[in-house]
């Protein structure tokens, strides 16, 4: 560019101004500072004299720094003009280039519309040639167009005769047909293709069909079943136009094949009604076995390797069967076989060798990691169902053993024996055969069951020892009341205690092993109670014939003649005459507590004071009846089978002694020697012995009864059982007693 142009675009400076814009605020006092920073500097330097010699040389020093100083100024103040002249003079061009490309932009605008209006005035032009295109096309299509009823009524044709293939490959060229002319119409479908979406749905629901019955045409028709396969899996692995929705027929084929497969198993028509669950899971133990063995050897061989057709088979089986289960479970409730029968054939037949666990299906049928076929609560609903069944079953068919032997105590004949003469009855057997039985069919299905049933067994066989309990009180009280008069009372309440005894021996049979029951422990309890039951009753019946004939006992005619206690020995043999057809050890146990009810009875009519010797003659006498007396009870319980040493008619001896004591005065020893042997003997006892010897004083009785208070407490003894405790005994004349005694 010319200077002279150059400087004419420059803007000028005024003339004098040094620097261009206001002064800074802070100068006049960046000023001062200054002039008193020389001034302090000046004042320093020359404040001697001498050195105003070298003013000179300081002032022209100080000129030629202002000089530089100013030079420097200049040219940085000249630097900075000129790049602001020069950014001026720029910011001009390009002004004037963006007024010259807005006007350009402006004729190019005008331009544009001028061809707008043109182009609107070729768009029907535009829109003549679309139609000739499409009737171009359309026109080379049309003899296929024609075709395309017919081909679609022969694909029907084809896929009514199950041609699959065939139908297929027609279906493919009608449906790329209809793409080839979809195309050039826009994407607008002609009416002439309406058919195609029925016929591509009703190729699919045949192929779905073909699915549903893999099994059997497999058998019948492997092609078929093969054709079927091919179809789904060509129209898997076709990628259809963006405006079709994928056609998954793989996934439908499937899906067929598993429904087919339930269907044929396990359709609701299929299913069992009440008592027919057994025969149907027969049917299953056979049947999908036998199923899977096709699906390995004739399915599988039709289908790819991906369908894994013998686990898709075991899997769609498993859950079938599964969800029947749980539809059985929730509809009508299970009887006992029917709820045993599945919880045996789930937990075992299924699994085992026979079935599922069989090692010719292979691995893949393999179900042992599937969801087992009851979940934990079916079980418990199954045991219980199971339990509360055969619990009602086990109580009707105790309480029909116990109504039919409570019907024979009433009969004219005696019970029946076995062939050792001893009273027998099937009942007990009856009883424990029931409860073993249901016991141990439960080992078949698994110890929770069996554990159920095991408490459910001995808590029925307590309650049916209470019922037999109150049966034998109910015919006892009848009995003595002379509402019904059994004519063989006592044989039938000896026959109990056999019953007794044949339960108390085979009750271990119930008892699990390893495992301790509380509920057995029960049944023992209500055993023994049985036990003591029916002895008293046969005590009772004793008694009552005992205790006329103890009415005369002691007395003059008893100290002559041995008849009164030979009346009672009859009368106790006639009543034991029948005891030996008791089994032991009841037997012993029954023949104790006869004994000993005798001597108890013996010891109540010595205590009444019905006798009071009259002098030593008498007193020899007494003691001597006493010895007689306990020998001939010995020798007759002897005789009828009870052990000496479980006889209670030594007691009399004892008593002899202290009657056939000479000196009165050594009673208290003899006192004190009889509560050591026999611990529950008291005072009242003792008066009464000692009113029956007749010789004591009032100071020697006191003596005798001081003895038992002055010794050491007596101990029971180990083994012997009570006696003078059940022996009441009239209390004694208040002169006769010790101040500090029960009587006074």
């Amino acid at each position: 560019m010319d200077p002279a142009a150059k400087d004419e675009t420059e803007p000028a400076l005024s003339p004098g101004s040094s620097c261009p814009g206001p002064e800074w605020p802070e100068q006049e006092r960046a000023e001062r500072l200054a002039r008193g920073a020389a001034l302090k500097w000046a004042s320093g330097v020359f404040y001697q004299p001498e050195q105003l010699a070298r003013l000179s040389q300081y002032r022209g020093r100080e000129v030629q720094r202002t000089s530089s100083l100013e030079a420097r100024i200049k040219s940085v103040v000249q630097s900075y003009l000129e790049g602001v002249h020069t950014g001026v003079w720029q910011l001009a061009r390009a002004l004037e280039a963006v007024q010259g490309a807005r006007e350009a932009l402006s004729q190019a605008r005008s331009l544009l519309g001028g061809m707008a209006e043109a182009a609107q005035t070729l768009e029907p032009l535009r829109e003549q040639v679309g139609r000739h295109k499409q009737l171009q096309a359309l026109s080379q299509l049309l003899p296929r167009l024609r075709a395309v009823p017919a081909a679609v009524a022969h694909t029907q044709t084809l896929i009514d005769a199950q041609r699959f293939l065939e139908a297929y490959v027609s279906l493919r060229e009608l449906e790329q047909l209809r793409e080839d002319a979809r195309v050039p119409l826009g994407g607008l479908e002609l009416p002439v293709f309406e058919g195609l979406g029925p016929l591509t749905e009703a190729l699919g629901w045949a192929v779905e069909v073909a699915a549903g019955a893999a099994g059997q045409l497999a058998r019948e028709d492997p092609a078929l079943l093969v054709a079927a396969v091919r179809v789904a899996e060509v129209e898997a692995g076709r990628t259809g136009p963006l405006r079709q929705p994928s056609r998954d027929w793989r996934q439908r084929f499937l899906r067929a094949l598993q429904e087919g497969l339930e269907r044929v198993h396990f359709g609701t028509s299929l299913l069992p009604g009440p008592g027919a669950l057994a025969e149907w899971l027969e049917t299953l133990r056979v049947a999908l076995p036998a199923e899977l063995a096709t699906a390995e050897a004739l399915v599988a061989p039709c289908c790819p390797p991906n369908y894994k057709v013998v686990q898709l088979w075991a899997h769609t089986l498993h859950g079938g069967l599964r969800r029947s289960l749980q539809q059985l479970l929730t509809g009508h409730e299970l009887g006992a076989a029917d709820a045993f029968a599945l919880l045996h054939w789930a937990q075992h037949v299924y699994l085992g060798p026979e079935m599922m666990g069989g090692l010719e299906l292979g691995p893949d049928a393999d179900v042992s990691q599937l969801e087992p076929l009851l979940t934990l609560e079916n079980v418990e609903q199954l045991e219980a169902t199971f339990v509360a069944k055969v619990q009602a079953s086990v109580v009707q068919w105790l309480q029909k053993a116990l109504d039919g032997e409570v019907a024979e105590w009433g009969l004219e004949k005696e019970p029946d024996t076995d062939p050792s003469g001893f009273y027998h009855s099937p009942m007990p057997a009856i009883v424990l055969q029931i409860l073993d039985e249901n016991i141990r069919v439960t080992s078949l299905v698994g110890e929770s069951l069996q554990r159920r049933v095991h408490g459910m067994a001995l808590s029925e066989l307590g309650a049916f020892l209470r019922s037999f309990s109150d049966s034998l009180i109910r015919f006892s009280r009848n009995h003595l009341r002379g509402e019904a008069i059994a004519p063989h009372y006592m044989s039938y309440l000896l026959a109990t205690l056999n019953h007794h005894t044949a339960l108390r021996s085979s009750v271990c049979v119930l008892q699990l092993d390893g495992m301790a029951s509380v509920a057995l422990a029960r049944v023992e309890a209500a055993l023994d109670e049985l036990q003591r039951r029916i002895c008293r009753l046969v005590l009772e019946a004793l008694l009552a014939e005992l205790q006329p004939l103890f009415a005369g006992l002691p007395s003059r005619r008893w100290l002559s003649s041995p008849e009164l206690l030979d009346r009672v020995c009859e009368r106790t043999a006639s009543f034991c005459r029948d005891f030996w057809r008791v089994r032991s050890p009841a037997v012993q146990l029954l023949l104790a507590e006869a004994e000993r009810t005798v001597v108890l009875q013996y010891l109540r009519a010595l205590m009444q004071r019905r006798l009071v010797c009259r002098g030593a003659d008498e007193r020899t006498q007494a003691a001597e009846r006493l010895r007689h007396d306990a020998s001939q009870l010995r020798e007759l319980f002897l005789g009828l089978g009870l052990e000496e040493s479980e006889q209670c008619a030594p007691v009399l001896l004892a008593l002899r002694e202290l009657l056939n004591l000479d000196d009165p005065t050594l009673l208290g020893l003899e006192v004190a020697s009889l509560r050591r042997r026999f611990p529950d003997l008291s005072e009242d006892h003792v008066s009464a012995l000692l009113d029956l010897r007749g010789d004591v004083s009032r100071e020697q009785r006191l003596a005798a009864l001081s003895s038992l208070q002055d010794g050491p407490p007596p101990s029971p003894a180990a083994g012997r059982r009570a006696l003078f405790s059940l022996v009441p005994a009239p209390a004694p004349a208040l002169s006769s007693c010790l101040p500090s005694g029960s009587c006074a």
